[in-house]
Parts: C-alpha cells; sequence; structure tokens
C-alpha cells in the first residue's frame, strides 16, 4: 500500500513498514502496539489518511461518549492510543464486518494492553497485530546491515570489512533506539528516559492499579538480573518487598511484572523446545529483557564510561542490545513466528543465548559476546548444541540452517571453515 496523506515529515523508514502495508492490503484494521515512543504513530501516520488521538482529552471524551465517532476520517483511519476506549476495537471490528471485509479500512496503536472485560471480540480475521520497537542499528544508520538474517536462512553471505570497536555501542546502548533522539546527544537521551519513567511510574502503572513505586523497584530488580530468569521471590526480595519469601510477596512480584509486559516495558524471551530426546531436562522459564536497552542502562545509572570500564556489566548490556535486534530483524522475517526470539539452556549447562526458529521448523542459534576473542568459546557452545540434538533421530530439523556469534568488537564478518560458523559483528547485521 503506497503512504498515506498524513506521511510525517522526515520520516524515518521502518522495517516494519513493508509488514503493515501488506498487511493494510489483506485486512480490514492492523493494530500496532508498542512501549511508548517507539514511533507507532508516526509508522501508522506514514500510512494513514486521517487521524482520531484518543491519547488527547477531546477526543477521549467523545469516544467515551459514543465509540464511532473515533471511526470518522478518510481511511485508513489512524486511532492513535485506542486502548483508553476499549470500546473502539468492538467498534471497528463491527464497521469491518459491515464492509464485507474491505481491507486497510483502520490503523490502531496501542502503548498497553486494554482492559479486557471491556473487549468483547477477538477480533480474528479482522484485525491483525503487529508489534513495533524501538528503532535498530540498521534503522538508525549504525549497522551497514549488510549480513541479511532473511539472507542467512537462504544461505547467502558476502564476508564484510567492520573495523569495529566498543565505544560506539557503549553510546548507542545508553542513548538507545528511540526515533526522537537519533540525531541527539547521550544527556538529551537522559531526559528523555526520565520522562519516560515518570510517566510509568506516575501514570500508567497507577491506571493499571499498582503503586507506581513498587514497580519502580521491580523494574530496578529486572535490571540487576537481566538475561536471567528469575524467580519470583528473587524479583521480590530485590524489589525490597516485606517478607519476599512469602507466597503474597511473589505473587505481588508476578502482578508487577505482569503489567510491565501490558505496557510493553518488558519482554519475555522464552526457552526453546529443541529436539532434544530428554525435555524434562530443558530449562524454559522464560528470560526477560527491557523494550529498549538504554532502558535497563538508565535504570541502573549506567554511562559509556562506565560501560567501557566494567567488560562484565558492558556484556550484559551488550547482550540485551542483540536480543533487541535480533527481535526486529527476526520479525520481518518471512515465516516468523510472533515471538521469533528463544534461548537455550539445559540442565548440563548448555548454553545458547538466542535460537531463532520459523514456521517451517527451519532454526539458527546464536552465541553473543562481547568481543572476537571470544569467538571460540561460543563456537564451542554452539557445536555442542548441534551435536547433542543431531543424536535424536526423531527430530524433523535436526540440522540448523546456520549457527553464528555476534561479537561488539571486531575486524570481519566472515564464515569460519574449520568451525562452520559465522563471527559477525553487531554493527554488519540486519534484516
Amino acid at each position: 500500500m503506497k503512504k498515506g496523506k498524513l506521511l510525517p515529515e522526515g520520516y524515518i523508514p521502518r522495517l516494519i513498514d513493508n509488514t503493515l502495508s501488506a498487511r493494510l492490503e489483506q485486512t480490514g484494521a492492523v493494530e500496532v502496539t508498542g512501549t511508548m515512543w517507539c514511533g507507532k504513530t508516526w509508522t501508522s501516520m506514514a500510512y494513514g489518511n486521517s487521524i482520531s488521538r484518543i491519547g488527547l482529552n477531546p477526543a477521549r471524551l467523545a469516544a467515551e461518549a459514543d465509540p464511532t465517532t473515533a471511526l470518522l476520517g478518510e481511511s485508513p483511519h489512524v486511532i492513535d492510543e485506542w486502548q483508553d476506549v476499549p470500546e473502539i476495537w468492538d467498534e471497528v471490528r463491527m464497521r469491518v464486518d459491515e464492509a464485507g471485509g474491505k481491507p486497510g479500512q483502520f490503523i490502531l496503536t496501542g502503548s498497553s494492553q486494554p482492559n479486557k472485560e471491556k473487549v468483547h471480540h477477538s477480533g480474528a480475521g479482522r484485525i491483525s497485530r503487529l508489534h513495533m520497537r524501538t528503532m535498530s542499528l540498521q534503522e538508525s544508520g549504525q549497522s551497514s546491515g549488510k549480513v541479511s538474517l532473511a539472507g542467512l536462512f537462504h544461505g547467502e553471505f558476502e564476508p564484510q570489512l567492520v573495523q569495529q570497536n566498543l565505544l560506539p555501542l557503549a553510546d548507542y546502548i545508553c542513548q538507545g533506539g528511540w526515533p526522537s533522539l537519533i540525531h541527539n546527544r547521550i544527556t538529551d537521551s537522559a531526559t528523555l528516559l526520565d520522562s519516560y519513567f515518570d510517566a510509568l511510574f506516575d501514570i500508567n502503572i497507577p491506571k493499571k492499579g499498582l503503586n507506581g513505586s513498587d514497580s519502580r523497584n521491580v523494574v530496578q530488580a529486572l535490571a540487576r538480573n537481566l538475561g536471567n530468569a528469575p524467580r519470583w521471590y528473587t524479583i521480590a526480595a530485590d524489589a525490597r518487598f516485606d517478607k519476599p519469601e512469602s507466597k503474597s510477596a511473589a505473587n505481588k512480584a508476578a502482578a508487577h511484572v505482569g503489567i510491565l509486559k501490558e505496557l510493553y516495558v518488558v519482554e519475555e524471551v522464552n526457552g526453546w523446545d529443541a529436539p532434544i530426546r530428554s525435555k524434562s531436562r530443558l530449562r524454559t522459564k522464560p528470560k526477560y529483557y527491557f523494550a529498549d536497552p538504554s532502558l535497563a542502562a538508565r535504570t541502573l545509572n549506567v554511562t559509556p564510561e562506565r560501560l567501557l570500564e566494567d567488560g562484565q556489566l558492558f556484556g550484559i548490556l551488550f547482550e540485551s542490545l542483540c536480543i533487541h535486534e535480533l527481535n526486529i530483524y527476526a520479525s520481518v522475517l518471512p515465516g516468523a513466528k510472533p515471538d521469533p526470539v528463544l534461548y537455550y539452556k539445559d540442565a548440563d549447562g548448555l548454553e545458547a543465548d538466542a535460537v531463532v526458529e520459523l514456521r517451517d521448523g527451519r532454526w539458527a542459534a546464536f552465541e553473543i559476546k562481547l568481543g572476537e576473542n571470544k569467538f571460540i568459546e561460543g563456537a564451542n557452545s554452539l557445536k555442542r548444541l548441534k551435536d547433542k540434538i543431531a543424536l535424536n533421530p526423531a527430530a524433523e530439523n535436526p540440522n540448523p540452517a546456520f549457527m553464528a556469534v555476534i561479537v561488539g568488537a571486531g575486524e570481519y564478518a566472515r564464515f569460519d571453515k574449520d568451525t562452520g560458523i559465522y563471527v559477525i559483528p553487531i554493527t554488519a547485521l540486519g534484516a
């Protein structure tokens, strides 16, 4: 579908654009979800011809009195922050039905999941859902994107000279992929992130019926356990809840994480149900990452200078950045699953930081290392995983499409013939 009349001046194309365009040609409405300020509204406006801004008081009050007012306008009609008046969903579904399923009528944006009691229909077959994240390195121009994830799944690869060092990555982790900050300074990022957290804890969390101060403590606990699969009791203790070993404290921690997920602040990365013989030995408790690595960095009061001095912390936040990138690139792959990035860990201590699995069963495994000097360590883990899966004769897809070690600092994106594994600096990876 061609761009709409509302195309913002200076709009920077996003990888999700092609998917949104295709969905608008297939379904009556598309919902674009994601955390605050990730660019949902601008991307939706790029394909819209009219808009209702439900987040603004006059439009919200009118829609509360009569939800059909939110649907007025030339299609594709954008309904921004529709979840503030959940009844809009059912009206959109009904309008799509009345038009015989005519595609491209509405684009809905949402930075929070709505009150489920006020939504009576799923929208299946009428409203398609897309999840949007903050900008990737490819979108912001900090990755060449010359090593295509889609290409790797098709056996397409050309070695690249990259010569990447860590300083720009430290800056990017602290600044994040926020569209409004693409050409700004780290100090501007700190101001935006503080405003983000103020809105989250002072407005959005209380709207969901929970205490903002408690949620702030839970966010800090998640940041301290970044990339792990913590138990609720661990989060409760780190969040300084009363009697953290109690069931009520664990339930309280779970409730806050649940709301943070509803607000798209944190994301789950689930364990991979790998085709090995002993499934009982898999560790599948979800890991938690933030919608943007800068959220974790700001929560931990991290600066680029501190990252360069603390290799362990840098490695943890670099892993968060790589998971963010893989989620974006994998989500636009043909045949991608809704949650395309997983991880692997078993009781034998064997791990893979990320696994991308497609609907047709093809999969690729990744280890993430801060520097290329750790390539062999990562490659050995990946080879062990491949060998373990190969032992199961019943596995439908025992062999990976490819395996790769993603690095921060590295000279080349290359294929290592000795191990059969790619080494890819993150600033060469793309969709």
